[in-house]
């Protein structure tokens, strides 16, 4: 049994009208097993940056050094953060050049550009992206949180206010996918910074109406 490897998830990105939410839940599994309740799979990379990660766990670590490595590398050449745009275009032509031996994973990567605007993208395992103008999803959890997404979310809500839909979309998987499940995270990245959610807080907005 290879501990480098889980299947099943449901990740999220959601484009508010002062930034990016994204989210998931913590359970990994191998087959049928339940390996980790606890697997952390929404990892900052700056105030203005964060990625999600879906696949192998040794992949998606790696990928995570690489990102935050470069990131301190520009700051230093520019002063400022990799923008999420800078970030998925670094991460396509990683992904895309080591096409013989992929990186078993699936990414969101999103946050605020240089001048605050709201940024996301989904990345796939050869370094196809898109840029998403409302909200993506990945794993095997997808359909009932998109199901959850397309009567819950509209344009140009506040980040305050769709953290809740972002619980909700990933409570609705949850009871649905047995390969998603356990702790839920959802992070907020607005001009004020990163910030988590987890725990009694968002099993509140879970039970609220």
């Amino acid at each position: 049994m290879d501990e480098n490897k889980f299947k099943g998830t449901t990740t999220l990105g959601i484009v508010c009208q002062d930034g990016i939410i994204l989210a998931a839940d913590k359970r990994a599994t191998m087959g049928n097993f339940i390996s980790n309740k606890e697997m952390k799979k929404v990892w900052k990379i700056d105030d203005n940056l964060a990625i999600t990660i879906a696949g192998g766990v040794g992949d998606a670590q790696e990928i995570i050094r690489i990102l935050k490595l470069h990131n301190e590398i520009y700051k230093m050449n520019e002063s400022r953060p990799m923008s999420p745009k800078s970030a998925v275009s670094l991460l396509s032509v990683i992904l895309n050049n080591n096409k013989m031996v992929p990186f078993y994973i699936q990414l969101i990567i999103g946050g605020l550009d240089n001048n605050n605007k709201p940024q996301l993208f989904n990345l796939d395992p050869g370094g196809g992206y898109t840029e998403e103008k409302a909200y993506t999803t990945t794993g095997s959890g997808t359909e009932f949180a998109v199901a959850y997404l397309d009567d819950n979310y509209s344009e140009n809500m506040l980040t305050k206010d769709v953290v809740k839909i972002a619980a909700k979309a990933i409570s609705a998987a949850i009871k649905r996918d047995i390969f998603t499940g356990d702790a839920i995270l959802v992070a907020t990245i607005t001009k004020d910074g990163y910030k988590e959610y987890t725990g009694k807080d968002l099993e509140k907005m879970i039970a609220s109406k």
